[in-house]
């Protein structure tokens, strides 16, 4: 008995001496955040039906009353522009998936605003939200880094073929 108290004493010192003299635990470096920035942006995203949205995926479904398919997974790549005409200056695309899963049209977006021009050349915004008015910012890289914010859209045009989209974006970025 004895003997293994003696043991168990020496084998608690040893290990309490390993962990006071290993490197494992480094310096804590301290956290000077820059200062946020608030971004307003304004630009419309023009979609064609069948070229730059194009269905993936569709479950197949014999009674569906609605003008929008239940359950369809739509892929996008639409060109940015800075006005609602279809000549307008491009400067940037969205590109990114869609899931229309309710039967009133309602959706789960994950789409990304890419720059290619500008003050945001190679910056980007993630939008991952339901498809309501006003979508949600979560995240960004280069000029957007650690974005937030909110990005609402009003549709200017949609037909059978075009459907054109105004956003007013918000960002707060670093």
């Amino acid at each position: 008995m004895k003997g293994t108290l003696m043991l168990s004493w020496i084998l608690i010192i040893c290990l309490s001496q390993v962990a006071v003299r290993s490197q494992y635990y480094s310096d804590t470096l301290p956290y000077h955040p820059r200062p946020p920035k608030v971004t307003n942006l304004h630009f419309f995203m023009h979609e064609h039906t069948g070229v730059t949205a194009v269905v993936v995926a569709q479950a197949n479904i014999t009674s569906n009353n609605s003008s929008v398919t239940f359950a369809t997974l739509v892929s996008v790549n639409d060109p940015l522009r800075t006005g609602p005409e279809p000549d307008s200056e491009v400067i940037g695309n969205v590109q990114g998936i869609s899931l229309l899963a309710g039967s009133n049209a309602s959706s789960t977006q994950y789409i990304e605003f890419g720059f290619n021009t500008g003050k945001f050349n190679g910056s980007s915004l993630s939008i991952f939200s339901r498809g309501e008015p006003g979508l949600a910012v979560v995240g960004g890289r280069g000029r957007f880094m650690m974005a937030k914010g909110i990005a609402i859209f009003n549709p200017i045009l949609i037909n059978a073929t075009n459907v054109i989209m105004e956003f007013n974006v918000t960002v707060i970025h670093y």
